[in-house]
C-alpha cells in the first residue's frame, strides 16, 4: 500500500514536500513515479526516480522547480515542489513499478498507486 500525504493549499510561488510512503511490501528495488491529474484533465507524468536514488527524470514542464528523492530505510518517496504555480494544482499520486522493471513515464507502466493527495495553488 502506498500512503501520500503533504498537499494543501499554497500560494503561488511556495513550496510543498508530498511524501509517498509504502507499508505492507517494500519499493526497494521499484522505480517509483509521481503523477497528478487535474480536473478534466488526464494523469500526467510528474517525476520518476529509480530504486538506487541515482537516476531522476522530472517533467519538462517542472524542471527545475520539483525534485524527486527516496530514503529506502524509511521506505519513503518525496517530491519537493518550489515556485508552485496555479498550474501546478491537480491531485497528486505516487505509483510504483514491480521490482527490478525499467524507469517509465507511462500511467499504465505502475503497478501500484497511492490514494492521491491534494495540492491547491492560489495566485
Amino acid at each position: 500500500q502506498l500512503q501520500a500525504s503533504g498537499g494543501g493549499l499554497v500560494q503561488a510561488g511556495g513550496s510543498l514536500r508530498l511524501s509517498c510512503v509504502a507499508s505492507g511490501r517494500t519499493i526497494t528495488w521499484s522505480m517509483m513515479g509521481w503523477f497528478r491529474q487535474a480536473p478534466g484533465k488526464e494523469c500526467e507524468f510528474v517525476a520518476v526516480i529509480d530504486w538506487r536514488g541515482d537516476s531522476t527524470y522530472i517533467s519538462d514542464s517542472m524542471k527545475g522547480r520539483f525534485i524527486i528523492s527516496r530514503d529506502s530505510a524509511k521506505n519513503t518517496v518525496y517530491l519537493q515542489m518550489n515556485s508552485l504555480k496555479p498550474e501546478d494544482t491537480a491531485v497528486y499520486y505516487c505509483a510504483a513499478r514491480k521490482p527490478f522493471a525499467s524507469s517509465s513515464y507511462l500511467v499504465n507502466d505502475y503497478d501500484y498507486w497511492g490514494q492521491g493527495t491534494q495540492v491547491t495553488v492560489s495566485s
